[in-house]
């Protein structure tokens, strides 16, 4: 105990230091503006950053780039509540409701839950990781191919909920998200599946790609055809940020909550913020009292997946600093970072290099500060992207989603995917298949997979093993309570509405 507290102490001396409190700011300014612009994200910020942290000491190094991160989280609501094109994957829920919000004149109130809702989550998660970190390490360890695939199984049965109408429909869009994770080369086996001979497609498609061409270029092909509809004049109404007594309300039990499941999914190895936003958003539908108003700018369903996604990208220290793991893309970057610098992340390095370990943790508190002090007094000003001429704005959006996806690969075949996806996005919204279902899909797809098919191998083809596994188990029991819930509730509800007609 004597050692842990001298390591906590140790860190807030790196944390708070004249040098450790500006590279903190330089971090979480440099990852806001990232996050913002869609389709940067905070892995080519990271990346750039390596080459000028050699020299540098490894706690304020790792501090620098844990700034970019979060604050690229942060950032990443912004251009998908103002424009529905998502700044990182990580954001791709918050448009669900934060869009609807700022084409109802709501941007400010909509930019505000989110920047509270994030400082919140990041805030409570930095505290859980403080006290839990040691013990937690050994907790991600515990969750192996069978308890993943069983979590993965419990995000799928959600997709019902994601469904905006039918949910037949909802299920083609999932099924065709399946179909297009499996392209590309088959990570046990090396063969090329559905690659139709091109080589462009061997490393499949990107998510960003996806993300961008179902959101954003679908709702520019949606703004041309409906540029003349009188309904769409208060997206350039900013609105009041002042929120009730009834908005903070509505915000408590989503941050109380999702602070929690998002920092408990980030420490999963592989899982991530993405994940852990979808699976807030799809648990605070199936639990509200009013789920028909998700999706048309509901403030729990703007600020589940933002507490989520800030509380996930905490969480995924843990694997990373305790046991040399990844929890995201991200952090797999910074993991080079550190062995480059010679650092070797580890059960020992909380022991070794305590100011690392607890420096970065420490930092948090002061990034989600600055964060916060940062967004909120630019609020206004942010929200006057929705002030721009229609033809203007449109015109932006295209040029963000082309440099956002051209950056990630350098590949011209990628734009003409972005473009076909776009079209595919419109055509979705045309006859009322949801985007949302397909997203979640794609991104459960391969891991599910991956999960499936190590589980079979560890066990020898054996099914049981998702009966033996204690972890899996469970996950599954509760898979299938989520799966019949939603049939059990509109038998139930057909059942009374017979009753009142009768």
């Amino acid at each position: 105990m004597d050692g842990v507290l001298e390591g906590i102490v140790s860190g807030l001396q790196v944390a708070f230091s004249l040098q450790g409190i500006l590279f903190v700011l330089i971090g979480v300014f440099i990852g806001t503006f990232i996050g913002m612009l869609p389709g940067l994200g905070p892995i080519s910020a990271i990346a750039i950053m390596i080459p000028l942290t050699y020299g540098m000491d490894p706690a304020l190094a790792l501090v620098l780039m844990a700034g970019v991160y979060y604050g690229a989280v942060f950032g990443g609501s912004t251009s998908s509540i103002l424009l529905n094109a998502p700044g990182i994957s990580g954001t791709v829920a918050t448009s669900f409701d934060g869009y609807p919000m700022a084409q109802q004149g709501k941007a400010g109130k909509a930019l505000a839950v989110a920047a509270i809702s994030s400082f919140a989550g990041g805030t409570i998660s930095v505290i859980l990781l403080m006290i839990f970190a040691p013990v937690l390490a050994s907790v991600a360890i515990s969750f192996g191919p069978p308890a993943y695939f069983a979590l993965m199984l419990l995000g799928l049965t959600a997709i019902a909920s994601l469904s905006e109408g039918s949910t037949l429909k909802a299920l083609i869009s999932a099924v065709v998200g399946f179909m297009i994770v499996t392209i590309g080369i088959d990570p046990q086996t090396g063969t090329a599946r559905f690659t139709f001979g091109s080589a462009n497609l061997l490393d499949g498609i990107d998510f960003l790609v996806i993300a961008l061409g179902l959101f954003a270029l679908a709702e520019v092909g949606y703004l041309i055809i409906n540029r003349k509809q009188k309904g769409m004049k208060n997206a350039k109404e900013i609105g009041s940020l002042k929120l009730t007594k009834e908005d903070a309300k509505e915000m408590g039990g989503p941050i109380s909550r999702h602070s929690i499941l998002g920092f408990i999914i980030g420490i999963l190895p592989g899982a991530g913020a993405t994940i852990a936003s979808f699976i807030s958003y799809i648990t605070e539908k199936r639990i509200s009292k009013k789920p028909e108003e998700f999706g048309k700018g509901s403030v729990k369903g703007l600020a589940a997946p933002e507490v989520s996604n800030n509380a996930a990208t905490s969480g995924a220290f843990v694997p990373l600093l305790s046991l040399g793991i990844p929890g995201s893309g991200t952090t797999a970057v910074m993991l080079g970072a550190l062995l480059v610098m010679g650092i070797q992340p580890g059960p020992l390095l909380m022991t070794d290099r305590p100011e690392i370990f607890w420096g970065v943790i420490a930092s948090m508190y002061i990034g989600n500060i600055f964060l916060l002090i940062l967004n909120l007094p630019l609020i206004p000003y942010i929200a006057r992207v929705l002030t721009i001429p229609r033809p203007l704005l449109i015109s932006m959006v295209i040029m963000f989603s082309v440099i956002g996806v051209y950056s990630i690969s350098f590949n011209t075949f990628d734009l003409y995917l972005l473009l076909a996806f776009g079209v595919i996005g419109f055509l979705m919204r045309m006859f009322a298949f949801p985007a949302p279902p397909f997203i979640l899909a794609f991104i459960l797809g391969g891991m599910m997979e991956q999960a499936f098919r190590q589980s079979m191998t560890i066990s020898n083809g054996s099914l049981m093993i998702f009966i033996e596994n204690k972890i899996a188990l469970v996950l599954i029991i509760l898979s299938l309570l989520s799966f019949l819930y939603p049939i059990y509730q509109s038998y139930r509800n057909k059942k009374r509405a017979a009753r009142e007609v009768g």
